[in-house]
């Protein structure tokens, strides 16, 4: 059987793989704030380590000497960027979490804490999603390889707790938003590409805004603080096999979503509606009762607060456009 410890955030090392991106900032943000200092948490960059090379992940582990990873680092996208790499998404997210739960195992650590994706879920999961209907069905098809890779280091995971006692935990975010997020259009989610095509269209006083699909697929968000909050909250005090849910609770349909984004953005055109372009899974809210349960662990920022603070970094960062992330 495995054997578990306690996390302590005063004594242990942290890695955070992805710790200088989107959500790795605000993890990284909560350690600290934990205790975590500056000497005992380290991020490494793409520049100085591939994670998808093996000598690369194991001299990683030997120069930082992690007691808890964190791996939140992967290669991701909207659904263009998926359907235009299906193979690097699957091969580089696959490698990275392999080559990091092994050298774990290797390296005896503490803890290891996998970042999965809400598209290892199947197309037409019944909603909410509960963690039990994982396995139920292929994912859909425009992001299949990426979240195929990350279910399979689930499997992963739960092997190596139950072969090897390595205490490794999975959690499902739901979509993530907020400050500092991609708004790059060619790569960028659903609500930044909505923020920023909005923002444009007002300054420049277009008429219109063109998005994807039909607007009838929902999905549920989470603010990026809340979700680092949750997974600072696991790497705490949760140290069981099965896979969690970090989400809201809240269904919203794309229709509406572009509609409020557009009127928090002061955008006051029309919204069309490109149906050359798919849709995407038809549905996303998440059953977060085990989160709740587990470890305590519900959101808490209201949806339309998150989008005006979204929507205010942005605007900034466009008059500052050289600033660091954090």
């Amino acid at each position: 059987m495995p054997t578990t410890h306690s996390v302590n955030f005063e004594r242990h090392r942290f890695v955070v793989t992805g710790g200088a991106g989107f959500l790795g900032s605000f993890v990284c943000e909560k350690l600290r704030q934990r205790g975590v200092t500056p000497d005992r948490l380290i991020v490494p960059r793409s520049a100085e380590y591939d994670l998808t090379r093996e000598a690369d992940v194991e001299r990683l582990y030997a120069q930082a000497r992690p007691d808890v990873v964190l791996h939140l680092a992967a290669q991701v996208g909207g659904i263009g960027a998926n359907r235009a790499n299906p193979g690097r998404y699957f091969y580089a997210n696959m490698a990275m979490g392999l080559h990091l739960i092994e050298q774990a195992r290797r390296n005896r650590i503490v803890k290891f804490v996998q970042v999965g994706t809400i598209c290892a879920y199947p197309k037409f999961t019944p909603v909410p999603f509960r963690e039990e209907d994982l396995w139920n069905g292929y994912p859909e098809e425009t992001n299949a390889p990426y979240g195929i890779a990350k279910k399979a280091l689930l499997t992963m995971c739960q092997a190596y707790r139950e072969q090897y006692g390595l205490n490794a935990v999975y959690l499902l975010p739901v979509n993530l938003y907020g400050p500092r997020d991609n708004f790059d259009l060619e790569t960028s989610h659903v609500i930044p590409a909505l923020i920023r095509k909005c923002v444009e269209a007002r300054d420049t006083g277009a008429d219109r805004v063109v998005c994807w699909g039909d607007g009838s697929p929902t999905r549920e968000f989470l603010y990026v603080e809340d979700a680092a909050e949750g997974l600072v909250r696991a790497t705490a005090c949760y140290d069981e096999a099965e896979p969690v849910n970090l989400g809201s609770g809240r269904e919203i349909s794309i229709r509406d979503l572009a509609n409020l984004i557009a009127r928090l953005a002061g955008f006051t055109g029309r919204i069309e509606w490109d149906t050359s372009k798919p849709n995407g899974q038809p549905r996303r809210c998440l059953d977060v009762t085990r989160a709740r349960e587990r470890f305590g662990f519900v959101a808490t920022t209201e949806f339309e607060e998150g989008l005006r603070k979204t929507i205010e970094w942005y605007e900034a960062s466009k008059l500052a456009p050289d600033r660091p992330a954090r």
